[in-house]
């Protein structure tokens, strides 16, 4: 009946939104970064997709390993997990070249923008479709 601040911290669903906060916030500063870094000699959707790689690689590995804890199938996993940020990436950095190159957004709302819309879906991609099997 009585449950203890550590049960309720071991939850999956806040586990994955402590985690999403920080792959969220890492997300976010790693698009702005490097394009202020590489804005001069990078294309936008160059930026898009090396912020995507970058994100999606932190994302997966702290889903894997606090949020769903599965063991082993790295890759399987892992290439699933492109699966459900496949598309997610095209939507942000198509979103990023409207945005940013064509409406003139700053980059700074242009990304927040774009991750807001990305929490539910990839939430929702990972429960149903990436780590799956653990789930009962």
């Amino acid at each position: 009946m009585f449950t203890t601040i550590r049960e309720k911290l071991q939850a999956p669903h806040l586990r994955y939104l402590c985690a999403g906060a920080w792959n969220t916030t890492f997300g976010y500063l790693v698009g702005v970064l490097i394009f202020k870094a590489c804005e001069n000699s990078l294309s936008i959707i160059s930026i898009g997709i090396l912020t995507n790689i970058l994100s999606i690689s932190m994302s997966f590995t702290t889903y894997k390993v606090y949020v769903f804890k599965t063991k082993g199938r790295w890759i399987q996993e892992y290439l699933r997990s492109y699966l459900v940020y496949g598309g997610m990436a095209i939507f942000s950095i198509i979103s990023l070249e409207i945005l940013v190159g064509q409406l003139n957004f700053s980059i700074w709302l242009a990304q927040a923008l774009i991750i807001i819309s990305g929490v539910l879906i990839s939430y929702l991609g990972h429960k149903n479709f990436t780590f799956k099997r653990h789930l009962k």
